[in-house]
């Protein structure tokens, strides 16, 4: 019963891992067309930044994919060092994640005034 339960668990955090791998990609090719659409046609700074906060949406959105992962693998973690290193790579992604949440936030604080 173990062992099928280990398995489920690396399967299900595999998928999860693909799932980020995906949104990473999808984003960054979401971002190197708006690059490219500004290197051809130059638009205003404010569309790049817009770009840059999209591209970090993205990322996000991965990061958040990956803490997921990392929670599925401690549910089976056969030694304190392996919780150890998940719990550290947990609070990186979560400082990360919380940085990106902010820049985002107050890049639309910022802009609101324009559109308004």
């Amino acid at each position: 019963m173990e062992e099928l339960l280990n398995t489920i668990t690396e399967f299900v955090a595999l998928i999860i891992e693909m799932i980020a791998v995906v949104v990473v990609a999808a984003g960054s090719v979401v971002a190197l067309v708006a690059i490219v659409r500004h290197v051809v046609a130059p638009r205003s700074d404010e569309d790049a930044r817009l770009a840059w906060l999209e591209y970090a949406r993205w990322l996000v959105a991965a990061l958040t994919f990956q803490l997921a992962a990392d929670i599925v693998h401690t549910t089976i973690a056969p030694t304190w060092n392996d919780i150890g290193q998940t719990g550290a790579i947990a609070v990186i992604r979560t400082f990360l994640t919380f940085f990106l949440d902010r820049d985002i936030a107050q890049a639309g604080e910022r802009q609101e005034p324009k559109n308004a």
